[in-house]
């Protein structure tokens, strides 16, 4: 054997750093014995030859092994990159930034998606309605409500759901999962639009609100409801409903009132078969199901 071939079995027994093969991290040197048939390289500086780069690969995929296991849940998943995805739920980080709004995301595919609601690109048409999206798989999931159709089938119980988001949230109803934590007291939720909703209960029982109005005396917990509440001074309603001459001071209230126009209930709940055309009515509903008290609205 030339001085410069290394066999694989050898090399393995001094692994000490981390390797990284394309988008796959492998830490120990126990997960890499798994491929430890003989491999002869042209350099001690290669572990893995060019041509046997997909074996790892494979292997995972073939297997359904998940290395990478979350520590404060039984989740495992097969990408490194997906668990420190999964785990931004436990920390609340969300380090993609928005440039042109102060909102931020866990994942960068949310930010992307949510950037085009600046721009107001809507290249997906529904073939059945006058509805346009931004993106593909939200056409996709609107054109169910046409059809009915139901392709996520939770495997616990007969139930299925148009959209995969939705079978995630009801699943955590068999698993006892609740990911979305409170930074201001120990109470966990399922949902995240539940843990909003409850973290407007301190809020509202706090006596600071730094947000104060320049035209009358009220002050409020939060800026957006102080840009919400400065709209009833100059009573300007910049948005008009494309179907008809109605005109609103928010663009939350038009989006809410457009639905009056259609019958389309986009918002299904996770853990019974109804479904609901505004987000806050389900809000309402699924109260029902986790017995959560009703947050009462904060004053205009």
């Amino acid at each position: 054997m030339k001085m410069s071939e290394v066999n694989v079995k050898k090399e393995i027994a001094v692994i000490k750093e981390p390797i990284k093969i394309e988008s796959i991290e492998i830490k120990t040197k126990e997960e890499i014995a798994i491929y430890e048939d003989p491999i002869t390289f042209t350099k001690g500086s290669y572990l893995v030859k060019h041509e046997k780069l997909d074996r790892i690969e494979h292997h995972i995929k073939s297997t359904g092994e998940k290395l990478y296991q979350c520590s404060q849940f039984d989740k495992g998943f097969s990408r490194i990159h997906h668990l420190k995805t999964h785990q931004r739920a436990h920390t609340e980080e969300k380090p993609y930034k928005c440039s042109q709004c102060v909102k931020t995301f866990s994942r960068k595919s949310n930010l992307i998606s949510h950037q085009k609601t600046h721009t107001g690109e809507k290249p997906y048409q529904c073939s059945q309605c006058d509805k346009a999206f931004s993106h593909k798989h939200i056409l996709i999931e609107h054109q169910r409500t046409h059809t009915g159709e139901k392709p996520y089938q939770c495997s616990q119980c007969d139930k299925a759901f148009s959209r995969n988001s939705h079978l995630k949230t009801h699943q955590r109803s068999h698993t006892g999962e609740r990911p979305y934590q409170c930074s201001q007291c120990d109470k966990a939720f399922s949902q995240n639009s539940n843990l909003i909703s409850h973290q407007k209960t301190h809020i509202a029982h706090t006596a600071e609100k730094p947000y104060q109005c320049s035209q009358c005396d009220k002050a409020f917990s939060w800026n957006s409801y102080l840009k919400r509440h400065q709209i009833s001074h100059t009573e300007e309603k910049p948005y008009t409903c494309s179907q008809c001459d109605k005109a609103f001071s928010l663009n939350s209230i038009l989006m809410r009132y457009q639905k009056t126009h259609s019958t389309e209930k986009p918002y299904q709940c996770s853990q019974c078969d109804k479904a609901f055309s505004h987000k806050y009515v389900i809000i309402e509903h699924q109260r029902t199901h986790t017995w959560e008290k009703t947050i009462p609205m904060l004053p205009m």
